[in-house]
């Protein structure tokens, strides 16, 4: 059974971040408020990230797709997360934005995309 073209880009933007020295905690978490596709630990930072997959078009990517709905439920499943795992480290959300092309994606990672006291 083939992999969906969003699973395939989680996998993808994992095996990126690993490269960049990230380490994985959790994948999908989900809970009330919605899903984070992937929560990592970058030295001494939580990060939570959010791939998002898209196929050029006049509508806007990847990135522009995680808007501030997006973000506010993004943010709201973090402390749910962070509720039942609790950490005293700082928080950055991250967003994966991916394109299917020849080579399989491109792949445009923003850091800090948005913060969590919006």
């Amino acid at each position: 059974m083939s992999q969906t073209l969003g699973q395939r880009a989680e996998s993808y933007a994992l095996e990126f971040l690993k490269r960049q020295g990230l380490r994985l905690i959790a994948r999908n978490f989900r809970c009330r408020y919605g899903e984070i596709d992937l929560i990592l630990k970058d030295q001494n930072t939580l990060v939570f990230a959010e791939v998002r997959c898209r196929t050029p078009s006049r509508f806007g990517g990847a990135a522009e797709s995680v808007d501030l709905r997006k973000q506010s439920r993004l943010v709201l499943a973090a402390s749910v997360y962070l509720a039942r795992y609790p950490s005293d480290l700082p928080v950055r959300f991250d967003v994966l934005a991916l394109t299917p092309c020849a080579q399989g994606f491109t792949l445009e990672w923003i850091q800090d995309a948005f913060r969590a006291d919006r």
